[in-house]
């Protein structure tokens, strides 16, 4: 088992991160980062333009093509100054390069899929509900009843990334019961985010503040067939496909602020003098930067690993949780290490290592708590369920 990138992999990898460097610079993604209110617009139009929207997606569609492996590598290189704001990407490379992709219709793929590409369209996710947070399944309220060509569609989602600015959001809900099992009976829409009936309202939130947040209210809201996503009631099925992916993502985008940090800081200290010299000579700031470079590669080795048995259509389940839970953990320490070496500076909206930090701790609790992730692995040897 080789993880050593191929030539094109190389080049691709290079390229990610000249762009990312001469476009989306750290001052200039610290400055988006801090407006709430204004959704970056401007690095969707860049990402547009450099045709990363289209990473991902078959190029009969008008993608690049590229397999989880050229995802990773992309959303490793952008995190490295972008951090979380590398999301704009991800949430609709999952919804249109995954979802659609793996389970739409042909219809649906010639339908969308190349203005995903094109970075025409936008995508959120109404998956979480209130009261519900990880408990997906059993905190799940929304209702869709089938009508004549369609379905109705009632309840309230949370935590939608870019639901305000968004075209689409991808919707999951009840549409069956009674059930034998509560993940039965489920089916997914991609709800058209102008439908009367529809409500978004933004969360503040601590970091990946300019994405946008939302709370979405569903008050019958109606969506046609041809906007159902895969077979109604078998969405959990459909679902299980992508959460891997989405997981790797995740490890990834944290192995990208981890390089962030690390650079950051070893900048810092070839810089910054205190008692007469260099801090970089100061044996206890060493010994926190050797921990994350230690972190750095066990992170990106565990991504790798799962992203590399993706692409083989190997069962990556336990992997893909293994390498979102440690790169998660391993990317807020490293940030809250290089807050420590900055100082005050470290502190300081001014610099790029709390807007790291802020970023990092989101991701070990979405997609899933590393609570949640650590049950799973534990079932998966053999422990009983413990939830």
């Amino acid at each position: 088992m080789d993880f050593g990138l191929t030539d094109e992999q190389q080049m691709f990898r290079q390229a990610a991160r000249d762009w990312t460097t001469n476009e989306c610079p750290k001052a200039w993604a610290n400055e988006l980062e801090r407006d709430e209110e204004r959704y970056p617009f401007a690095l969707w139009d860049k990402m547009t333009g450099a045709g990363l929207h289209g990473v991902g997606i078959d190029e009969r569609y008008g993608g690049q093509g590229g397999d989880v492996v050229m995802q990773t590598i992309l959303a490793r290189e952008m995190s490295r100054t972008l951090a979380g704001l590398s999301w704009v990407w991800g949430i609709t490379s999952f919804v249109g390069a995954k979802s659609i992709g793996l389970y739409g219709s042909e219809e649906q793929k010639e339908r969308f899929l190349p203005d995903v590409a094109a970075g025409r369209l936008r995508f959120s996710i109404g998956f979480t509900e209130p009261g519900g947070g990880t408990d997906l399944l059993g905190a799940l309220r929304t209702r869709a009843s089938r009508v004549d060509g369609g379905w109705v569609l009632r309840g309230q989602k949370t935590w939608c990334t870019q639901a305000h600015v968004a075209d689409y959001i991808l919707v999951l809900a009840r549409t069956f019961e009674p059930v034998d099992r509560r993940h039965e009976g489920l089916t997914l829409f991609l709800l058209p985010t102008g439908s009367d009936g529809l409500s978004v309202s933004l969360i503040p939130k601590l970091g990946q503040r300019s994405m946008g947040s939302c709370d979405v209210g569903i008050d019958d809201v109606s969506v046609p067939d041809d906007l159902v996503l895969g077979e109604p009631g078998r969405a959990w099925s459909h679902v299980l496909g992508t959460l891997n992916n989405e997981r790797i993502l995740m490890a990834a985008f944290c192995c990208g602020i981890i390089d962030g940090v690390l650079e950051d800081a070893i900048g810092f200290m070839h810089e910054r003098e205190a008692f007469g010299r260099k801090i970089g000579g100061f044996q206890i700031l060493q010994h926190y930067v050797a921990d994350v470079a230690m972190w750095q590669r066990q992170a990106w080795l565990m991504t790798m690993h799962a992203a590399w048995l993706q692409s083989h259509d190997k069962a990556c389940g336990t992997e893909s949780n293994m390498a979102k839970l440690v790169a998660s953990e391993y990317a807020t320490a490293a940030a809250d290490h290089g807050i420590q070496i900055l100082g005050g500076m470290g502190y300081s909206a001014e610099m790029d290592m709390q807007r790291y930090w802020r970023d990092a701790r989101l991701f070990r609790l979405s997609p899933i708590t590393n609570e949640m992730a650590r049950n799973s692995i534990a079932e998966q040897l053999g422990l009983p369920r413990s939830f």
